[in-house]
């Protein structure tokens, strides 16, 4: 696993590029000319390993875009409460929407993100100008793929800047020696967009589909749900630097200024066409599939284990052990300082939070719940055990990468224990970008709305009906997440019945996809962000007191044993035992209790609760978007300035 590595170096050697005092003059020196590099397989390859390489930055996809830019949702916090809130420079303030041009770190994933758009352009380019392109060339497809492996990155990354800041340069050239292409001013997001269509329709036959080749580089699968995602982006909700004139304006979520639109009708009904084509074929190619239970997928991901028989994931960046990756340290199942099975460091878990409000969202027979949703910690304290965490209704760690999980890999387990109580321990753990999961819920999204049914069945590229109705496909998430499928069946129709098919997929997004920063962006194009933030404030406050007779509230104090008969050197808590849901009638029948979320903290209600996402609608309504650093404005010889309200 993790092959890239062993190459990115020789390639960073091979063609250096560095970077100037603008992030968009991006000179590239080479001890080979891109003639001699570009025309040989071995050397190609190597130049595109860079691409990925450029991936495992911490400001990158290492820690950056997979972990901070998806927060604040209405089930995904970061640990920013209170007055840490208001921090304008710091990423507990800036990710609770009060941003500032004068947070450092906004400079570096720029730069970055357009460093590695610039080694893309370069491997594009190369190809481009390649004899070994030349039909009847035994190297042909090869050299193709590689193109097609480095646009599709680009339109990821592209996708990404968007999503981030808006309107944004948009360069698809390698730099020029006299600086001609060095200061580009913001293209309208939505002509980016329809590029980045174009580009990955050219690229996906030059791709081989996973089981053909590893999903650690980019697939044929991936470039699919990658343009169909970016389809459902174009026909989405963006708030804008100014009307956009034949645009439909929202009613609700909208600034008098800075208006959140959406394309004409037509435009997004072709926007939603193209998404069904492309997500059709995927789910009629068989070249991916659920894993078979929730519980069985972490484990692989925490191990790093790579399906190869059809597989969930279509595209993961690859990460490697004490190199990259911070899913499992900077989030994940709080190991709180050092143990004996873990090291001498613990993990600094508290970047993510998830919220009561989302715990208590989901079914009690629901699998995903306890797995996504880690009430409780790992401490070696008075004693070495399991600890509930008490009280903390927006504190709950994301379970889903597990040091306990993590264990099962032995260079991991290695390099854990031979580290110190000062130095992170990257976990190597892989940044998925798509799963199969998600493209059955894009599929049942866009296929509901074209045919305003749950019952239509989408059509692929080759005009053949999807094997799946919108129903089935949101039933296959649904259902893998029960053990008893008959009765999650049962369950699912009986949401619908109550909030419809849409609100349906909306929630099944959460219970799925909360801690993979992916909800934020689905909310934003929905134009639901504000809604359900709002929603999940408003619940808390709801269930919180002394029980009213009606079963609404939620307990105040909850009640638990540990395993009796456990193999771990620690205590374990018996996760069955809890009493989530009601007090019981025998509280001595019980070894342990602890205050719950229902519980009234004056600190949680009056203060932490109105921090979070503080700054959405104040002063710009909707603002999600973050600003431009202000370096990045001052060396752009003018071509950039900030909007929507930032100074």
């Amino acid at each position: 696993m993790k092959h890239i590595y062993k190459s990115v170096f020789l390639a960073t050697g091979l063609l250096s590029l560095t970077a100037c005092s603008d992030f968009l003059d991006q000179s590239s020196p080479s001890e080979m000319n891109d003639k001699v590099v570009f025309n040989n397989e071995y050397y190609t390859e190597l130049t595109l390993n860079k691409v990925y390489g450029g991936l495992t930055q911490d400001k990158t996809y290492s820690q950056f875009m997979p972990i901070q830019a998806g927060l604040n949702t209405d089930c995904e916090l970061i640990d920013g409460l209170g007055s840490d809130a208001q921090n304008t420079t710091h990423q507990r303030g800036v990710f609770n929407y009060n941003a500032s041009p004068g947070f450092a770190d906004l400079e570096t994933v720029w730069n970055n993100m357009y460093g590695v758009i610039e080694d893309a352009n370069l491997v594009i380019n190369g190809v481009d100008n390649s004899s070994l392109i030349e039909e009847g060339n035994e190297s042909r497809a090869t050299m193709l793929r590689f193109r097609a492996e480095a646009k599709t990155l680009r339109a990821m990354i592209y996708l990404d800047l968007i999503r981030l800041f808006g309107d944004v340069p948009y360069k698809v050239e390698i730099s020029k020696s006299d600086l001609s292409n060095a200061y580009l001013g913001k293209t309208d997001r939505d002509v980016i967009m329809e590029n980045l269509i174009a580009d990955l329709e050219e690229s996906i036959p030059d791709l081989p589909w996973a089981g053909e080749q590893t999903t650690e580089h980019v697939t044929r699968g991936y470039a699919h749900g990658l343009l169909a995602n970016i389809a459902l982006t174009r026909a989405g909700w963006f708030i804008r630097e100014s009307a956009k004139e034949g645009y439909i304006t929202a009613t609700k979520n909208s600034d008098d200024n800075y208006p959140t639109q959406r394309c004409d009708d037509e435009t997004r009904k072709k926007m939603y066409e193209l998404a069904e084509k492309h997500l059709s074929t995927i789910i009629n190619s068989g070249k991916h599939a659920l894993t078979s239970t929730p519980e069985q997928y972490w484990l692989d991901m925490n191990v790093g284990n790579l399906q190869t028989s059809t597989p969930e994931n279509l595209f993961e960046i690859p990460m490697g052990i004490n190199k990259s990756g911070e899913l499992g340290y900077t989030v994940g199942f709080r190991v709180n300082g050092p143990t004996p099975d873990y090291g001498k460091k613990g993990n600094s878990t508290g970047t993510l939070k998830l919220t009561a409000p989302y715990f208590y969202s989901f079914d009690r027979d629901d699998t995903r719940r306890d797995l996504t949703c880690a009430t409780y910690q790992l401490e070696n304290k008075s004693s070495y055990t399991e600890a509930m965490l008490g009280n903390a209704p927006f504190g709950i760690y994301c379970g889903k990468w597990d040091y306990r999980k993590m264990a099962g890999n032995p260079t991991w387990l290695e390099a854990v224990l031979a580290g110190d109580e000062k130095a992170k321990i990257c976990s190597g753990i892989n940044v998925v970008k798509m799963r199969y999961a998600y493209v059955l819920l894009m599929y049942a999204e866009v296929v509901n709305e074209l045919h305003k049914t749950q019952t239509a069945y989408g059509t692929d590229l080759d005009g053949k009906n999807c094997t799946l109705s919108a129903y089935d496909a949101l039933l296959q998430v649904h259902q893998r997440a029960f053990t008893d499928r008959n009765a999650a069946a049962t369950k699912l129709n009986q949401l619908i019945a109550d909030k419809g098919f849409f609100e349906a997929i909306v929630q099944e997004n959460a219970w799925e996809l909360a801690g993979e920063g992916v909800r934020k962006f689905d909310l934003i194009r929905w134009n639901l962000l504000s809604d359900k933030i709002d929603e999940f404030k408003s619940t808390y406050e709801a269930h919180i007191g002394n029980d009213d007779g009606t079963g609404a509230k939620w307990p105040q104090k909850i009640y638990f044993n540990y395993k009796k008969n456990s193999d771990k050197a620690y205590k374990e808590i018996d996760q069955s035992s809890i009493t989530w849901y009601e007090t019981p009638a025998d509280t001595k029948a019980y070894e342990a209790n602890k205050d719950s979320f229902g519980k009234i903290d004056t600190k949680q209600k009056d203060t932490n609760l109105p921090s979070i996402s503080s700054g959405l609608n104040t002063p710009v309504k909707n603002r999600y978007l973050l600003p431009l650093y202000s370096r990045t404005i001052s060396t752009s010889n003018g071509t950039l300035k900030n909007s929507y309200g930032y100074n």
